[in-house]
């Protein structure tokens, strides 16, 4: 099995970290391979970037639709992820999708912890597109007065605040950047802390192993 998870921002850092975290968990059970999208923004915050992100996505997933069984999108706004699953028959699987569906099976409510305030409405938008918005407990993104700390314990005390003030059971980590923090942030935390990036992994193998894909029969029929 190969699979192929599209960095769509143009960071050579983000993606040597999504492969790092990536080949971690796969721990050489099939082959992963981490591609950025060199003519994109270097990170996805507005609905700009996300316009800028689709011609070299479509590009990566044509190129390579015959090499491999799968693809991620490894933007937690999973952005162009529709028109990915229309114009390929095998499976393509968002990180944002993954594991906000994933957190819905592991507590009563989830919390995403996102990088930026600004992030948040359009995080909110998916979530509701998802059919999740009634397990939601909270988007959150590290507060201003821990703008001097490091990325890590920003992060973390943005999902405290998620735990002991809007009641989340479970923490979706809100950005590719931030893959790897999940074991150590949820041995801190003592609730689960979910990677996109593994989830989508999850889900895109077991897609694979399954034998089954997206339906064409109306939504992604292209024809």
């Amino acid at each position: 099995m190969k699979i192929l998870i599209i960095n769509p921002n143009s960071s050579k850092e983000m993606t040597l970290a999504i492969q790092k975290a990536a080949e971690d968990f796969v721990g050489g059970e099939y082959e992963v391979a981490c591609k950025r999208n060199p003519e994109a923004p270097a990170f996805i915050e507005t609905y700009e970037d996300q316009v800028k992100t689709a011609p070299g996505m479509i590009k990566l997933v044509r190129e390579h639709k015959s090499k491999f069984d799968a693809f991620i999108v490894a933007c937690h706004c999973d952005p162009n992820l529709d028109v990915l699953k229309e114009i390929t028959n095998k499976p393509v699987v968002g990180i944002g999708e993954a594991s906000m569906k994933i957190a819905s099976m592991l507590g009563h409510r989830f919390s995403v912890v996102s990088a930026t305030a600004h992030s948040i409405p359009n995080k909110e938008a998916l979530i509701r597109k998802y059919h999740l918005q009634d397990i939601l407990a909270s988007v959150k993104a590290p507060p201003e007065k821990f703008k001097d700390a490091q990325d890590e314990e920003k992060i973390t005390q943005a999902a405290q605040a998620a735990i002991y003030e809007d009641g989340a059971e479970v923490i979706v980590l809100g950005c590719a950047g931030m893959s790897g923090l999940d074991k150590h942030m949820q041995a801190q935390l003592g609730i689960p802390v979910l990677d996109g990036v593994v989830c989508a992994l999850i889900i895109a193998s077991g897609l694979v192993k399954y034998g089954v894909s997206t339906s064409k029969a109306r939504q992604y029929n292209p024809q």
